[in-house]
């Protein structure tokens, strides 16, 4: 796979708490592992002072006291990480989970009919005119195409527990879709949809701008706890994991939903190391390993 050469990065102080630092402005798989390596680092460090840190898609944001630690003094300290780490040499335990989603489902597909008006092609539905733009002959296989290779979750934001997943695969089989012309004030909780070149999953109902692909019926949000993989954070997806989607017909959905209803649902997903050295080495054999651990 051709790698992407990064640009020096960018440091930046956010009022006298908060440091951000750019690694680049245009989203790659090289952008997202540095800054996943660096923060994993960064925690390990446990520095004083340092009271959160968030990783992004290309960057990422650290909260500090200004009291015990100055700015000026992380910023040194971010600038050594950077020159220290070998991305990729550094590696991270990672969950590879099992993501099922029914696809052209009849929520989000209603829900789209609705803002026709507000879409590129308002004579096709989501999935017709992403397969269309992205060259594939039918949605089977852009279907296909969206889950043939896992999915990095880049970051986690916008709103409570929404995952930005990053399809790892190379730049020219990347999927690449624009958003709506005019958000939708409308999108069903747990909608599958895509944007740019990532795949979000709503993890509640509110406005939104991305395609709608489908749906999943496994919940990525709950502020109740009330789920047994949620017992330690309200959010189960972390930045670094691995999300593999997988087509389901409705009589599976409905049969996981009933699980979810009955607070009993577990996700089905296994803990590796990941390896960007060996990602980069043989992505497609990679890949299907990582496929495999959820099969």
């Amino acid at each position: 796979m051709e790698r992407t050469t990064l640009p020096e990065p960018r440091y930046e102080h956010g009022a006298d708490d908060y440091v951000f630092v750019e690694l680049a402005q245009e989203m790659s798989l090289e952008a997202n592992f540095k800054a996943m390596s660096i923060t994993k680092q960064l925690r390990q460090q446990d520095l004083d002072g340092v009271t959160e840190v968030c990783p992004a898609n290309a960057s990422y944001l650290v909260h500090v006291d200004p009291d015990v630690l100055d700015p000026s003094t992380l910023i040194e300290k971010l600038q050594a990480l950077d020159e220290e780490i070998d991305t990729t040499e550094y590696t991270w335990d990672a969950r590879v989970i099992d993501v099922p989603i029914l696809y052209d489902d009849p929520w989000t597909h209603e829900t789209l009919m609705q803002f026709r008006d507000r879409h590129q092609d308002p004579d096709s539905t989501d999935l017709e005119y992403a397969a269309r733009i992205n060259d594939f002959d039918s949605v089977e296989e852009f279907v296909d195409a969206h889950t043939g290779a896992p999915h990095m979750v880049t970051m986690i934001g916008f709103v409570p527990g929404l995952p930005w997943c990053f399809q790892m695969v190379s730049r020219d089989r990347q999927i690449e879709v624009p958003k709506y012309v005019q958000p939708r004030t409308e999108t069903p909780s747990r909608a599958v949809g895509f944007g740019g070149a990532f795949t979000a999953i709503y993890p509640v109902k509110g406005a939104g701008g991305y395609q709608l692909f489908g749906r999943t019926p496994v919940e990525v949000f709950d502020g109740d706890q009330s789920l047994p993989d949620f017992q330690d954070s309200i959010v189960f997806p972390n930045p670094g994991d691995v999300l593999n989607f997988r087509a389901i017909d409705r009589e599976e959905y409905d049969a996981i939903r009933e699980d979810v209803d009955d607070d009993a649902f577990e996700y089905t997903y296994e803990t590796t190391e990941f390896e960007p050295s060996e990602f980069y080495a043989d992505p497609e054999g990679y890949n299907r390993e990582l496929q495999e651990m959820t099969a």
